[in-house]
């Protein structure tokens, strides 16, 4: 009996946890889906809404765009009560709440998704310390070499852009890209194929004329 209680239990997390991986991986799909353009229309109001908010960030306080933002929303869901309410008392029809599909909608988040993104987010953390400390301690001279001269231009990046430029440039991109890559997708394929190889070049010549020990620290 407490064999089949537990398998049972056990196939009931294995069940949820499924749910929640399944509901993971279609959120992430349908977020992708809108950067892709499969479904223009959504997209374009995404695109729109992100950055409308991220120019009135650059503009204004986050305080303040926050307000804005609930005011207009309360102002059209006030409104639209309203006049639905005025229409079921002049139509004496008896329809409800206007909202009661969108209340009634279950959106608490379940423990078995919250664990599922915590250890997701764990496995990125866990990888970004990692590199972190084999970049910073100079395990491969080259890696290291690479991520000064990124830092370094990052130095006049922030000197030039505050972090909300930054954001809203990389909202733009990440709209635009695929559309300009649905355009001009072999011409993009044989400029990235040339500049990989070109990089690889680079990158050996540059372990060809360090010393051989440390040449060699990473083959080791």
């Amino acid at each position: 009996m407490a064999d089949s209680t537990s398998s049972s239990h056990s196939d009931s997390s294995s069940s949820s946890n499924n749910s929640s991986s399944s509901s993971f991986k279609d959120s992430t799909h349908s977020a992708l889906q809108l950067f892709r353009w499969k479904e223009p229309k959504k997209s374009l109001v995404a695109f729109g809404l992100s950055l409308l908010v991220l120019v009135s960030v650059a503009t204004l306080s986050v305080i303040s765009v926050v307000s804005y933002l609930l005011l207009t929303c309360l102002c059209v869901t006030i409104t639209f009560r309203v006049y639905k309410s005025v229409i079921q008392a002049v139509k004496k029809s008896d329809e409800g709440h206007p909202f009661r599909s969108l209340l009634e909608m279950d959106m608490s988040v379940s423990l078995e998704s919250a664990q599922l993104l915590t250890e997701r987010s764990l496995i990125h953390l866990n990888w970004l310390s990692s590199q972190t400390r084999r970049l910073l301690l100079v395990e491969d001279l080259v890696d290291s070499l690479k991520l000064a001269a990124v830092m370094w231009i990052m130095t006049y990046v922030g000197a030039i852009f505050n972090v909300v430029t930054i954001l809203i440039l990389a909202d733009i991109m990440f709209f635009s890209t695929p559309l300009i890559y649905q355009t001009k997708k072999e011409q993009i394929d044989r400029y990235i194929e040339l500049i990989k190889s070109r990089m690889e070049e680079m990158r050996q010549k540059m372990k060809d004329r360090l010393p051989g020990a440390v040449g060699r620290t990473k083959a080791e």
